[in-house]
């Protein structure tokens, strides 16, 4: 939210729901996505919290899909070239600050050869990586030779260390995170 709060100082940021200005109610989420594809160019698809190898939907169905370039926070930028297609999105770390990146959207906004150079890989039949999917399915089929491995919570073997950033000291209960 802080990078978001800085970045809107040099160009225009829209937030959606509890954290933001705006409302775009669920049950509206159709014409949300309409709205989405007709009047915005790019997408904050920020995560609320920086795990190895997890991608928010939103990035693919917001963004991508809905024709915004998604501005990605979160992953480690490797983990994004692996699932997206090449030139699909920006990633936040390669800019210097918030405000170098709205300079260069601003430059995007201008350009559209250069905002159109984000949407090549449509029609080529490339959007998400199936390394994924074979990544389950080898480890569906090596389950015999491996001891299973049991969780009690997932969530704190998924965020780690990062999780403690969400816990709230004096409770030990998660703090609401906002989306938007």
């Amino acid at each position: 939210m802080g990078y978001a709060k800085e970045l809107g100082k040099y160009i225009q940021v829209d937030i959606y729901g509890r954290c933001g200005t705006k409302v775009c109610k669920r049950e509206d989420k159709y014409s949300c996505f309409e709205m989405l594809k007709k009047e915005y160019k790019f997408y904050l698809a920020f995560e609320n919290s920086n795990c190895r190898d997890y991608i928010t939907e939103k990035f693919f169905i917001n963004g991508l899909i809905y024709n915004a370039i998604p501005i990605v926070m979160g992953a480690h930028p490797d983990e994004y070239r692996e699932v997206a297609p090449e030139n699909s999105y920006i990633h936040y770390e390669d800019f210097k600050s918030p405000k170098e990146l709205a300079d260069y959207l601003h430059k995007l906004d201008k350009n559209d050869t250069l905002y159109n150079e984000y949407f090549k890989w449509k029609g080529t039949g490339e959007f998400i990586d199936t390394k994924f999917w074979c990544r389950v399915c080898a480890m569906l089929h090596a389950a015999d030779y491996y001891k299973p491995t049991w969780y009690e919570n997932v969530w704190e073997w998924w965020a780690g260390k990062a999780l403690e950033a969400f816990r709230n000291p004096k409770t030990g209960q998660n703090y609401e995170i906002c989306h938007f």
